[in-house]
């Protein structure tokens, strides 16, 4: 399927590894220029040179730290001066699995909290901001922002909240952004196997699942891409879970 692709422009913040890389790898695949970003240089520069190597696309990466309003604002002005515009924004730029423990009460520590909400929701909604007039211009865009299933599920607070507050934020996009032609949608990821993933933490995740394996981070790809297409314009302020399914649970 020809998912018309080719010639559209996108960010991958925290592109240098684990999802944000896969995503990186399955557009750039189709045939989108990809700016990669995140705070690690040299990470960067090595994927994105890995990336236009496996895939003949264009890769670039730009230094960027999306917990701070200046850098994410260079971020979108660098990326649309090397790419000649913007069509597509993947928010994914997070600590996975939260700054800190907090697996209770006592352990939730107020400053931790702010700081992963501000890389994480305030990280997205700046990044959000600064790419918005560029799709509002050309009429066309998409925003795909890359959760967790811990919003879904107890055990972790500061996961919980900033997972959850995604799908909040998303929503407000979809529905203020699409008569200009733009979506916004979140996929939960699960456990998922990336670079980092031990097979000890794979066992622990196939158990706690439906289909009983890992999902593996090309899957949450896949996803991703369907949504950056112009296909997919039917579907915008949704919220979906890519991560294996969760038993015993009816959401509806």
């Amino acid at each position: 399927m020809d998912l018309q692709l080719t010639t559209k422009r996108a960010i991958v913040t925290g592109g240098s590894r684990g999802i944000g890389k896969a995503i990186a790898r399955a557009l750039a695949r189709e045939g989108v220029a990809v700016a990669i970003a995140g705070r690690d240089l040299v990470a960067l520069e090595a994927a994105a040179h890995e990336l236009a190597e496996e895939t003949g696309a264009r890769v670039i990466a730009i230094r960027a730290d999306t917990g701070d309003d200046a850098s994410v604002i260079g971020l979108v002005d660098s990326a649309v001066a090397q790419l000649g515009g913007l069509d597509i924004l993947v928010n994914n730029a997070a600590t996975p699995g939260g700054a800190a423990p907090a697996g209770t009460i006592a352990e939730v520590s107020g400053r931790a909290l702010l700081d992963d909400v501000n890389v994480k929701v305030a990280g997205y909604l700046r990044t959000a901001q600064a790419v918005a007039p560029h799709l509002v211009a050309g009429g066309w865009g998409r925003i795909i922002n890359i959760g967790g299933l811990a919003a879904r599920g107890t055990g972790h607070y500061v996961a919980s909240v900033r997972n959850g507050a995604i799908s909040a934020l998303t929503k407000n996009l979809a529905d203020e952004l699409g008569r200009h032609g733009i979506t916004a949608n979140v996929i939960h990821p699960g456990g998922t196997r990336t670079e980092k993933t031990t097979p000890e933490s794979e066992a622990r995740i196939a158990a706690s699942n439906v289909i009983g394996r890992i999902v593996d981070a090309d899957e949450i790809a896949w996803l991703a891409t369907i949504l950056a297409s112009p296909l997919s314009g039917a579907i915008t302020g949704e919220t979906i879970a890519a991560g294996g399914g969760v038993p015993r649970t009816i959401l509806y």
